[in-house]
């Protein structure tokens, strides 16, 4: 799944959802291998606006799951949010490379904006395109 951008939050939310990412931070020190925590951490993050937390997760992901498009996605997703567009455009190659087709996702999120204005990403649309056809499109 994508990551939001940060939304606006109640002195609330905010304390609760610090409050979750300490514990989160916890069970990562024990475990830097447990990546559901890692996801979620990753999303909460972002959701409080550290997009270069947010990276160094899911660059740690991308390590240990490495055959999961998803992931690319992912990080992808907080390539672009931290201004590295030619690295997204990388990541959504890697992404495609290992079946991931929510084209939808690819055109909409987003997160994705800077990558969408990137001359790379002009090659990235014209493959979705083909892959929509089909196997036997050239």
């Amino acid at each position: 799944m994508a990551k939001k951008n940060e939304r606006h939050l109640s002195r609330r939310q905010a304390r609760d959802l610090d409050v979750e990412i300490g514990f989160l931070e916890g069970l990562v020190r024990r475990d830097p291998s447990y990546t559901d925590a890692l996801e979620l951490l990753g999303d909460h993050y972002t959701e409080r606006g550290r997009i270069a937390d947010c990276l160094a997760i899911d660059q740690q992901l991308r390590e240990l799951r490495p055959a999961d498009p998803n992931v690319c996605f992912n990080l992808a997703c907080t390539l672009a949010l931290s201004g590295q567009a030619d690295r997204a455009c990388l990541e959504l190659d890697s992404a495609l490379d290992l079946g991931f087709r929510d084209f939808g996702s690819v055109r909409r999120e987003p997160d994705l904006a800077a990558a969408r204005k990137h001359p790379d990403f002009k090659r990235i649309r014209e493959r979705i395109r083909r892959l929509e056809k089909g196997p036997t499109a050239h």
